[in-house]
């Protein structure tokens, strides 16, 4: 890498110091929109449950993140709906 290949670029935050490469590297707003918080979580599941994990996610073609979320998303809309019912 010589000279002309690294800029360094004023920080967004006290107390960071950014490089920015002249050819690829993340831009402002470049990427994926957030949709809520990540936190990693760790799951056991038996066998034939991540196979059907596995056939689920493939027949909607969705990923584990997307399937898993849609299925707590819905579960917690319907447990509100069971409890304005009451």
């Amino acid at each position: 890498m010589n000279e002309e290949e690294i800029k360094l670029i004023v920080p967004r935050q006290e107390g960071q110091i950014s490089a920015m490469f002249s050819r690829g590297g993340p831009r402002e707003g470049a990427g994926r929109k957030a949709i809520g918080q990540t936190r990693k979580l760790s799951l056991t599941l038996s066998e034939p449950a991540w196979a059907e994990l596995e056939n689920r996610c493939r027949e909607s073609n969705q990923t584990k993140s997307e399937w898993i979320r849609e299925l707590i998303t819905n579960y917690f809309a319907a447990k509100t709906d069971r409890q304005e019912d009451l």
